[in-house]
């Protein structure tokens, strides 16, 4: 059972019940009390238990793709488990994964890598947590633009590392400018992060504008880049760019990738990281001493999907966009929400400090958090409250889920902030 909990002043996150008194809490790690839980799994399984208790809740909170792995992947898969892949993994992942990466990089991003540069992982949450984990000390700073992935300044204090967020806001479309990176920077500075497209704003970073970051990064060398693309090829704006494609920036970037997006196979847990191999070699280090290499299967599943025929990325792809346009303009037609239009991932993040203070006679709204858990209770729709991504006048929702679902998620939503005065 999860609830929500002040942490802090102004700021609420999702805290699950574990039946535990505080003071068997605080039996626990420091390092794990600095944690806060995933308000994103959180409001999941808070809709889950509704969905449960047969509640007709439209769950628009999860960051996943609502296809099925293509079924190519699938039988390769299959011809995995047939020709007996069961057996423990070199902890960087197979040699032939590896090289299906290399090749991938190459042909779509026009970056050169070798298989010693390249380290496969449980997902591209662990790929980036390995990076974190190698590279920062205790005290360092890391910069992070809000709004972020929630789990950026939890990783950057799990390593002992200050998160320093950088205020990217509405009005600049959520992408950090130069003169905000520069100012951000200090001795302590360690790594910026950088995702892009952006989860949770949608935002797409251009080539352009990635160049005048890195111009910045060029003069600090102790700063490394962790550029999270995760969702590289859910793109509406055109070809991906990518920093590590700045001339000088290949050396001072951890390139996060992984299948889960593109080719709807979050379950099968496989990211990556392309580095320069002194990085490599130190995430391989960690990652030898906690999870070791990744599920075998999944691995000759992930090669597939990166050497067999890539149509299935594509039409995903214009599904998503087709539904970006469908949510955007029913959005748009919500008196008191402000909508931009994202440029690539499955997000739409409008602001709805409008609605701040105002009340249906039961209920009154004082945050992004009363916003979400009002649109749950009352429009059994389940979002996700912008407090989680450093954004407190917006609020997440996820367009991967069908037209239906949008259509009818939407009407919900507008009917229930209609009853707000």
């Amino acid at each position: 059972m999860y609830i929500l909990r002040r942490h802090g002043e102004n700021h609420y996150f999702c805290a699950q019940i574990y039946n535990l008194t505080d003071k068997a809490m605080a039996h626990l790690s420091d390092r794990l009390n600095r944690l806060a839980p995933s308000a994103t799994l959180a409001m999941s399984q808070k809709s889950s238990e509704m969905k449960a208790q047969g509640i007709d809740v439209i769950n628009m909170s999860v960051g996943e793709p609502d296809f099925n792995t293509p079924e190519a992947i699938k039988d390769a898969a299959k011809k995995a488990v047939d020709e007996n892949y069961s057996k423990y993994s070199p902890v960087p992942g197979y040699a032939s994964l590896r090289k299906a990466i290399v090749e991938k990089l190459k042909r779509e991003n026009g970056l050169e890598y070798t298989i010693n540069e390249i380290l496969v992982s449980n997902g591209a949450k662990q790929s980036v947590c390995n990076t974190i984990m190698a590279l920062v000390n205790d005290g360092d700073e890391v910069i992070i633009p809000a709004p972020y992935w929630v789990s950026y300044p939890q990783m950057v204090k799990l390593a002992g590392g200050n998160p320093v967020i950088v205020d990217a806001g509405f009005e600049q479309n959520f992408k950090m400018t130069p003169k905000q990176l520069e100012d951000a920077i200090t001795p302590k500075t360690r790594l910026l992060i950088l995702c892009s497209p952006s989860n949770p704003t949608g935002s797409v970073y251009s080539q352009e504008e990635l160049d005048a970051l890195a111009e910045v990064i060029k003069k600090h060398e102790r700063v490394i880049v962790i550029a999270d693309e995760i969702y590289e090829h859910i793109n509406y704006i055109g070809s991906h760019a990518s920093i590590a494609k700045v001339a000088g920036m290949k050396e001072r970037s951890v390139v996060v990738n992984g299948v889960s997006k593109a080719y709807a196979m979050t379950g099968w847990r496989i990211g990556f990281i392309a580095a320069p191999e002194w990085i490599v070699k130190g995430c391989n280090k960690l990652q030898g001493q906690y999870t070791s290499g990744p599920c075998s299967v999944s691995q000759k599943a992930a090669e597939a999907a990166y050497t067999l025929d890539q149509h299935c990325v594509e039409e995903m792809r214009q599904a998503f966009e087709r539904r970006r346009d469908l949510i955007v303009e029913l959005a748009k037609n919500i008196p008191g929400l402000e909508v931009n239009k994202p440029e690539g991932a499955f997000y739409l993040f409008p602001k709805c400090s409008s609605f701040f203070g105002k009340s249906d006679g039961q209920i009154t709204i004082k945050d992004s958090t009363d916003f979400s858990l009002y649109l749950l209770e009352k429009a059994h729709v389940a979002t996700v409250c912008g407090d989680a991504f450093g954004a407190p006048e917006c609020f997440r929702m996820s367009y991967a889920t069908s037209d239906d679902n949008i259509n009818e998620a939407m009407k919900r939503i507008k009917d229930a902030l209609l009853k707000l005065k």
